[in-house]
């Protein structure tokens, strides 16, 4: 087991590796730098230079805090977490780690997670995303909750974009939580329905408290 730093800044959370800051990010199949190399809990990968577009430097600027690169699912797949954001580290292993609380499970397409979150008593299925600021919900129900104003929020391929959030109440597995939910711009909504889910649910969750994300045994613990 391996301890390292972990940081939510700008609404984002970072893994510290090596000296240096990268994304944490479930949402992305891939990982990429601006070095070819990243080593975690003394596991070395090789990472591309870009993805989708984005490149280390692109994405520092489009988060607003200069990082090395993306952490993405083809690493974050390989350990177990747990992730104590208010005290600032993570403990990363290749073996298997233990932590109390409420076992949310996990589903994955193209090794992206899923979870199932009721919202008033109906279940959506949502990506479990935590390179996402704000959780997203394809639904007109988002609107019937209370609204919390305009944010800019950026989606690789699309830029940065703008939406209207509501504040919207959601069960997951048992832990009840309020959500900051926007809504995707242009083709990124109809392509999580053709990928049979509902929205996305962002860092939000991990921000103010400990929680685990076991991937190879597809649990989130709250």
């Amino acid at each position: 087991m391996t301890t390292l730093p972990l940081h939510f800044r700008d609404g984002h959370l970072f893994l510290g590796a090596g000296g240096a800051l990268w994304l944490l990010d479930t949402g992305a199949p891939a990982s990429f730098g601006a070095e070819p190399t990243v080593t975690i809990a003394g596991e070395r990968f090789e990472v591309a230079g870009g993805h989708r577009g984005l490149t280390a430097s692109s994405l520092s600027s489009f988060v607003g805090v200069e990082c090395a690169g993306l952490l993405g699912a083809d690493v974050l797949s390989r350990f177990d977490f747990l992730l104590d954001v208010p005290g600032g580290e993570a403990e990363v292993s290749t073996g298997r780690l233990e932590h109390g609380g409420t076992t949310v499970p996990l589903d994955e397409v193209m090794g992206i997670p899923i979870v199932s979150a009721r919202i008033r008593g109906v279940p959506h299925r949502m990506f479990f995303d935590t390179g996402a600021q704000l959780s997203y919900l394809q639904d007109d129900s988002r609107t019937t909750f209370p609204p919390a104003g305009r944010v800019t929020d950026f989606y690789p391929g699309v830029g940065h974009f703008e939406t209207e959030t509501h504040d919207v109440d959601v069960d997951l597995g048992g832990v009840a939580l309020t959500l900051r939910c926007g809504v995707l711009p242009g083709s990124l909504g109809p392509a999580l329905m053709m990928a049979g889910t509902h929205g996305i649910i962002g860092n939000q969750v991990l921000a103010n408290r400990k929680a685990s994300y076991f991937p190879r045994r597809r649990a989130l613990v709250l």
